[in-house]
């Protein structure tokens, strides 16, 4: 009986201790990351302000402009992630069924010609291709969700099919010999199992996103690449770091969350 107490007594201090030094590791962990941003914000701040601005530059670096420009980039990268979301993950699961191997060939050689492709490239011939067809925009925020979807494709469709194919056959094997037929096996085990890879290929392809829409201005598109551009053929230092600061800043910021956003989403025990 005294052995079973102290045994606990110790089990309780062990846990104690586990939770005193995991505790300043979680605060580093969801803490860190918008602290540095934060502290990066605020430099940049302290930069520009402390510059003699001329006319140019006070015509750029406008809040309503910023703010304008910060949320065309947010959008552009969100619908076209999104759009992505649509039609790789119901890809991979077709490329993954049984018996479909050529089908699933041609849509990774599909993907593969997507990203292969350089981003500007891409968007140079969507927009000679959309120039062509009349009922189409040949600017703006369609040509380049279309481009920023294409060449984010792979990520997701090749994460997919990872995440599917790596779930132990056994747990498969199980699940039909409960009575399952093979959707309740793929919404039930499969799917699940897979969210945590599916997850961080969505993460690869939003920071990809958000990386290739500082392109997006070239066409139409908007998005913080104009104020990058700005500066740059104005030769204006503070309104290109202006746009490259927050281009990155956005970037990382984002991959944190999706990182949070993982983790909370990714079933216990894998």
């Amino acid at each position: 009986m005294a052995g079973s107490m102290a045994a606990s007594s110790g089990d309780t201090e062990l846990a104690t201790l586990d939770r005193g030094r995991s505790l300043p590791m979680k605060v580093l962990r969801y803490g860190g990351m918008p602290v540095l941003l934060g502290l990066t914000l605020l430099g940049l701040y302290l930069y520009v302000s402390g510059q003699q601005l001329d006319s140019v530059e006070q015509r750029v670096l406008v809040d309503t402009f910023i703010i304008q420009k910060l949320q065309e980039h947010v959008v552009l990268a969100f619908v076209s992630t999104i759009a992505v979301l649509l039609l790789a993950i119901p890809l991979g699961i077709v490329a993954t069924r049984p018996g479909r191997e050529r089908i699933a060939a041609g849509i990774i050689g599909l993907g593969n010609a997507g990203q292969a492709i350089p981003s500007l490239g891409l968007l140079a011939l969507l927009f000679f291709l959309f120039s062509n067809i009349n009922w189409l925009p040949s600017t703006g925020l369609v040509p380049v969700v279309v481009a920023l979807t294409v060449y984010s494709f792979l990520p997701i469709l090749r994460n997919t099919m990872v995440g599917l194919e790596g779930v132990d056959a056994a747990v498969l094997e199980s699940g039909r010999g409960m009575g399952m037929s093979n959707n309740q096996v793929l919404r039930r085990l499969e799917l699940p199992l897979a969210i945590p890879v599916i997850l961080a290929g969505v993460r690869t392809a939003l920071v990809i996103n958000i990386g290739t829409a500082a392109l997006a201005f070239l066409f139409g598109g908007g998005g913080l690449g104009e104020i990058i551009f700005r500066g740059y053929q104005l030769n204006r230092t503070s309104v290109l770091l202006v746009g490259a600061v927050l281009t990155a800043v956005l970037a990382l910021l984002v991959d944190w969350l999706a990182g949070i956003v993982e983790e909370q989403m990714t079933p216990e025990g894998i």
